[in-house]
């Protein structure tokens, strides 16, 4: 039990203690902020001021590091480095204390990244935030949270209202490049994690490292709110040249710093073994013709891993990567014939239901397996009864209420925070105490449609429902003013970005409309019957492509 009333594993509870807040210095000019969100802030002296290397969540987390940066050193910060795209939402509390020409250095591909998590796959990049981080848990009781495994909290409360202000890079690289920065000789190394823009910045002279290779629980090759594979290939690259440095201090952008070239060695390296025996031992299965479930019930870290945190399971769990590693390889068939053609959720439930002898013997079986701390077992026979179909509708909610309590007990003895806060936000959603709906459908931004309304025309591709788009082939232009023009054509089913040059169709709406109907509080008749549209063409045609996509009807 935490002193917040959580309900946790005891390995879990003591990792709190490893990233709780304090301000690293381990070394002269060296500082590594920990504790001040979910990522560190750290900070670099060089002969002509000081380096600033990722900026956390928000505004006011960067605000409150540069103060405590403050008590240490009374040096301006003359330049921004970002390690990945990640923590950079508070870059602009810089440049309000030190002048707006601040240069900020990052991979290309930091922007990029950043707009494709607030673009087509937001709703589901935002869902799996807040399953994976608890963000839907309560901040006290039994189901509050110990930590987030990486960090103590995503956004911690004192830094309200988390004001995001990212501010683009102005020098990039995609490569190994040497920048002179502050005075100092900085080597900047690209080197994929979780995120293909990551670095590793070297700092020669300081015999320091900081990188986002290493982290405070063994890597996370799958996470489960979902994200593009990582191979672990090119994590052990990263990783064998972080060790080939030599460094005397290995600074992170999770997690307590190391020092001592020796213990780095030996921890490093372990921690890199444990990763290249994941992807080994899950390809020697695959090679022998195992399943998934195979890989997942067979590969086991050896418990050597358990011995020092960087390589224990405080965040995901290996049987979790062993899948990912085998779907990265080789995709979603595993060779089982009973996933070459499943059937649908809901049907296959009920037949299995029925083929057990209905749903009073099948929750019975849970009960018991429950009881019998059988756990996984439970969680299949009880997920059954939720997916099919009831005859009565109070029915439901007793199995709904099952199956949360099996996984609320998951919850409260795994030691992997990632597992314990998508199964304790899936038990309270489950029990009607906290849904997610609203991270199930794309919620636009209103001031980010009118900053690039031909922006939000092409995110509506992701948003078509095929069935009321069967039969139409009709091209759209936009035009929002100054030179603002886009198209898009319906056609098989699709919806096809274009140019717009061959519409046949054209629409002139004012951004501020735009940002109304695609935010719901405009219908498709308001929208083109609105003194700020005009629409030449067949006006019949055009709002019947206006409403062939997901967007909330107004309230």
């Amino acid at each position: 039990m935490t002193p917040m009333g959580a309900s946790a594993h005891r390995l879990l509870v003591e990792h709190s203690e490893r990233l709780a807040q304090k301000f690293y210095a381990p070394s002269p000019g060296v500082w590594c902020f920990v504790g001040n969100g979910l990522s560190n802030q750290t900070f670099i002296e060089g002969p002509e001021g000081v380096i600033a290397i990722d900026t956390g969540e928000s505004v006011e987390e960067m605000r409150a590091a540069l103060k405590q940066l403050a008590t240490v050193c009374d040096r301006p910060v003359v330049a921004v480095m970002y390690t990945h795209f990640h923590y950079v939402g508070g870059t602009r509390a810089v440049l309000e204390a030190f002048g707006a020409d601040v240069p900020i250095y990052a991979h290309d591909r930091v922007v990029a990244n950043l707009k494709r998590t607030s673009d087509d796959i937001a709703p589901m990049y935002g869902r799996g935030l807040v399953e994976q981080f608890g963000l839907a848990l309560p901040a006290t009781g039994l189901d509050s949270m110990p930590n987030v495994g990486l960090g103590l909290i995503f956004r911690l409360a004192q830094h309200a209202p988390h004001t995001p202000g990212f501010v683009p890079p102005t020098i990039t690289t995609d490569r190994p490049m040497t920048w002179r920065i502050a005075g100092l000789d900085v080597q900047v190394t690209p080197a994929p994690s979780d995120a293909d823009d990551s670095v590793t910045i070297w700092f020669p002279a300081l015999k320091t490292a900081v990188q986002n290779l290493v982290w405070p629980a063994l890597f996370n090759v799958f996470p489960i709110r979902g994200e593009e594979y990582r191979d672990p290939r090119v994590l052990l690259k990263g990783l064998d040249d972080l060790l080939a440095l030599g460094a005397e201090h290995v600074l992170g952008t999770h997690g307590p710093p190391i020092s001592g070239a020796a213990e780095i060695v030996t921890r490093v390296r372990a921690y890199r073994d444990a990763i290249q025996f994941l992807w080994d031992q899950t390809v020697r299965g695959m090679n022998k013709g195992w399943t998934t479930d195979e890989l997942a019930a067979r590969v086991r870290l050896p418990d050597a891993c358990d011995a020092d945190y960087i390589t224990a399971e405080r965040y995901g769990v290996a049987e979790h990567h062993v899948r990912q590693i085998h779907n990265g390889l080789k995709g979603w068939f595993d060779g089982d014939p009973a996933k070459l053609f499943p059937l649908e959720p809901a049907e296959r439930a009920s037949r299995l239901i029925e083929g057990f002898g209905g749903r009073s013997v099948v929750r019975t079986q849970a009960v018991a397996a429950i009881k019998k701390d059988d756990l996984r077992w439970a969680i299949e026979l009880a997920s059954w009864l939720v997916a099919a179909p009831a005859d009565k509708a109070d029915e439901l909610q007793p199995d709904r209420n099952l199956l949360a309590g099996a996984l609320r007990i998951i919850g409260q003895r795994t030691p992997a925070a990632n597992i314990r806060s998508w199964v304790l936000t899936r038990a309270r959603e489950l029990e009607g105490v906290g849904s997610l709906d609203r991270y199930r459908k794309h919620r636009f931004r209103r001031d980010s449609i009118v900053a690039d309304p031909a922006g939000s025309v092409a995110i509506l591709r992701v948003l078509l429902d095929p069935h009321r788009a069967d039969g139409l082939d009709v091209h759209v232009r936009f035009e929002f003013g100054n030179d603002r023009e886009c198209g898009l054509h319906v056609r098989n089913q699709v919806a096809v970005p274009t140019d717009g040059s061959t519409a046949s169709i054209s629409l002139r709406v004012d951004p501020e409309l735009w940002a109304e109907f695609l935010t719901g509080k405009k219908s498709y008749a308001d929208l083109v019957a609105d003194k700020r549209a005009a629409a030449v063409g067949n006006k019949e045609d055009l709002t019947a492509v206006l409403a062939c996509f997901d967007i909330s009807a107004p309230r």
